[in-house]
């Protein structure tokens, strides 16, 4: 009965609704896009390890996992376009892509691992990658290379 007992704690500990936040990020192609995440570190025991995934954040660990700390470095990574630029021994664990793209559009989550029982902080980020506004400037570069 143990299993029926522990998705039954899982799915109160869902629908609390504050411990998991949401946030809006927007930003354009071919920028650097910052998703905030932190957590507080008061001493150096608070240091901890924590994931970025794609979707919504899951039951434990991240989908997808785009980027692992062990709360002092980078410990994993799946893409250069991925980066923690904060400093992460004060807490600051947000994610920076490199040059967005529109299929970065999507939902990050950020989840902290904070030992106990269903203390993990996680957060989820709603990405918007929109297109530059400047497209119509591109059919001139295609006949400029055609003429010799």
């Amino acid at each position: 009965h143990l299993h029926a007992l522990c998705s039954a704690a899982t799915f109160v500990f869902l629908s609390t609704g504050p411990t998991v936040s949401e946030s809006l990020v927007k930003g354009k192609v071919g920028e650097d896009i910052t998703v905030p995440c932190s957590y507080s570190v008061k001493t150096t025991r608070d240091i901890t390890s924590m994931c970025w995934g794609r979707g919504h954040c899951p039951a434990s660990k991240c989908y997808q996992t785009i980027i692992w700390t062990d709360g002092w470095k980078v410990t994993e990574q799946s893409s250069s376009r991925y980066m923690l630029k904060g400093n992460l021994q004060k807490g600051d664990v947000s994610l920076t892509i490199v040059n967005a793209e529109e299929a970065d559009s999507g939902i990050y989550c950020c989840r902290v691992e904070i030992s106990g029982w269903f203390n993990d902080q996680r957060s989820n980020h709603k990405v918007v990658i929109e297109k530059a506004r400047i497209s119509t400037a591109s059919p001139h570069t295609y006949t400029s290379e055609q003429t010799s």
